[in-house]
């Protein structure tokens, strides 16, 4: 018999830790190459791990709620093998890692958030990343308590510090060069009252997930909405028409999102400083286009899958791609990497019955494109005997972006290019 360690997988650019959340099998049961052997957390998603080999379970490494780094052991099988072996840990991935420093980001109040770390302490680029969003200092993070690895600061650490950091007075961080530093407030919790009839129910890990990731883009970008309300009976017509051939030779349903993303591309081709993010005083401009879609879940929680390069695919390609992500995020089986690397969102409000929405930017992007519902409504229009009153299918294309770097002009001419393209729709046009 042999004996081989299995590590932690990578789960995706800049994962560097996960947390264990279960064990699906325990010690001493058999198990085969590539079955579900635990789930585990990232900040992105929760995902299975697969065995890397089969044969039997002999000891579990890490246990449930332990934040263990990519490339540790976090079990041992035992193999049929002649010798003993060990999964290869990615090192050289890991040293990288040790050496990158994110850069000082430079906050509106004249501080100056975690920068490299002069103390040579390691930090994980998450916790880098949380603390740079919570402006905190180097010096204030070189005093978060570590339980990691030597004393290493997990995102445990860092997530319990910030907790109780708003219940103290002020925090001051540090000044940047030239610059005196105010001291900075944290906000207060507002009392609520309680009734003996009130149900209290604790935040899931996403849904925590989810508020401060909301809360954290009010505060960093400053919100515009446009609206645009366009006509879309072409759309309705060519959908109509088109659904039951698509589903008959492709098995799977023709929805309006596909037609919708679509257009989207279109219009962020047309308008490319839409596709941008923030860094600082920096604006990156990004060349691929990888559209973020809403996805809501059975538990009422909400995720982003992501369409990389949404530019290269046609219609079918576009509608088969939504259809699958959003099946497997109701089923919590998206892999890290679908969920990262968006540069613009759309969410579909209309499914819920909304006729518009003013959304939240997901950060680092600066646009979101809410899509209502289609209802038919009377509307005038101009022909050559003259103008007419025609039932046709409308609905409210609502656009938030970040005035830091999106004007009204550019924002609302992104959103009503969207309108041109739907409304412009080819009736004749094939799958």
């Amino acid at each position: 018999m042999a004996t081989v360690e299995m590590i932690m997988p990578k789960m995706g650019e800049s994962i560097m830790e996960a947390t264990v959340l279960t064990w699906l099998k325990k010690e001493g049961d058999a198990i085969e190459q590539d079955e579900s052997v635990l789930e585990v957390a990232t900040d992105k998603v929760d995902t299975e791990v697969p065995a890397t080999h089969a044969g039997k379970l002999v000891k579990i490494l890490a246990q449930e709620g332990e934040v263990v780094a990519v490339g540790k052991p976090i079990a041992i099988i035992e193999t049929a093998g002649g010798a003993s072996a060990s999964a290869p840990v990615a090192a050289a991935e890991t040293k990288v890692a040790e050496k990158a420093s994110p850069a000082p980001v430079a906050q509106s109040n004249g501080t100056v958030a975690a920068q490299a770390p002069a103390s040579g302490r390691f930090y994980s680029p998450l916790v880098m990343s949380i603390a740079r969003e919570e402006n905190i200092a180097m010096a204030e993070l070189d005093t978060v308590p570590g339980s990691g690895e030597k004393g290493r600061v997990t995102k445990k650490d860092i997530l319990a510090y910030v907790a109780n950091r708003g219940k103290g007075a002020a925090v001051v961080a540090a000044p940047a060069a030239n610059s005196p530093a105010p001291a900075v407030r944290e906000p207060e919790r507002m009392p609520v009252s309680i009734s003996a009839n009130d149900e209290i129910i604790e935040m899931d890990r996403m849904r925590k997930m989810i508020a401060q990731r909301m809360v954290d883009s009010k505060r960093i970008a400053p919100h515009v909405t446009s609206f645009v309300e366009a006509d879309v009976t072409s759309v309705v017509q060519w959908r109509g028409k088109m659904k039951d051939e698509f589903a008959k030779r492709e098995g799977d349903a023709l929805t309006f999102t596909p037609i919708f993303i679509e257009a989207v591309v279109k219009a962020i081709k047309d308008y490319p400083m839409i596709n941008v993010s923030v860094d600082g005083d920096r604006i990156i401009k990004k060349r691929d286009i990888n559209i973020g879609m809403a996805v809501a879940l059975p538990s009422g929680n909400l995720i982003v899958p992501v369409i990389h390069n949404a530019d290269q695919y046609s219609i079918t390609g576009l509608a088969k791609k939504v259809n699958d992500l959003a099946r497997r995020a109701r089923e919590n089986k998206l892999k890290p990497d679908e969920l990262s690397g968006g540069t613009f969102t759309v969410s579909n409000v209309g499914s819920f019955g909304n006729v518009m929405g003013t959304p939240i930017i997901m950060q680092p992007q600066v646009g979101i494109l809410a899509l209502g519902a289609i209802q038919k409504k009377p509307s005038v229009l101009e022909t050559p005997q003259g103008d007419v009153i025609a039932i046709r299918h409308k609905m409210f294309l609502s656009h938030s972006y970040d005035h830091r770097v999106v004007d009204g002009s550019l924002g609302g001419m992104l959103v009503r290019r969207v309108a041109d393209y739907l409304e412009q729709w080819d009736t004749k046009r094939g799958l």
